[in-house]
């Protein structure tokens, strides 16, 4: 049975998606002062999945030009749609992963080389999804500011993942 922690990241992982409908390509390479451009988030999350759930738990790198959109990288606007397959990639190749943990899996910490110590593998499931969530407000507040009034309200369907006890 998959974990809770997993589906919850799946659920906001479709949220993410949600949140980007009807975005455009032109929209998706704005930029407002310091803020990322819409494309360039949906890397920086293919990224940090590829980081935690190929990387740093399987030694894995699919895709070893999303470090361009990586914690702490110039800003820069890539292409929606390249993005979008990067992430894609990443999130199928990661849902393997995420489908072997368990209880006691999240309690233990990585041991591929480079892998941080410190967090467990559940504190970093934790911080992907409240990462996702900080970034999906960031991406609807850079959608008002380009003029968009149809956003999506938020939280969406919950009832098709919902609580299940462990």
């Amino acid at each position: 049975m998959t974990h809770l922690l997993v589906a919850q990241l799946r659920f906001t992982r479709s949220e993410f998606v949600r949140a980007y409908e009807g975005v455009s390509a032109e929209d998706a390479s704005q930029h407002f002062g310091p803020m990322n451009s819409l494309s360039w988030i949906v890397g920086h999350l293919a990224w940090h999945e590829q980081l935690y759930w190929l990387e740093r738990s399987q030694n894995k790198v699919l895709i070893p030009d999303l470090h361009h959109y990586g914690y702490g990288a110039p800003q820069s606007t890539p292409p929606l749609d390249a993005m979008w397959q990067a992430w894609y990639t990443v999130t199928l190749a990661a849902d393997a992963y995420l489908d072997t943990l368990t209880p006691e899996l999240l309690q233990g910490t990585w041991t591929a080389p480079n892998a941080p110590t410190g967090e467990n593998i559940g504190t970093r499931l934790l911080r992907m999804i409240y990462h996702y969530w900080y970034h999906l407000g960031e991406s609807q507040a850079i959608r008002q500011l380009l003029g968009h009034d149809d956003l999506p309200g938020f939280v969406g369907n919950i009832s098709a993942y919902p609580y299940q006890p462990e």
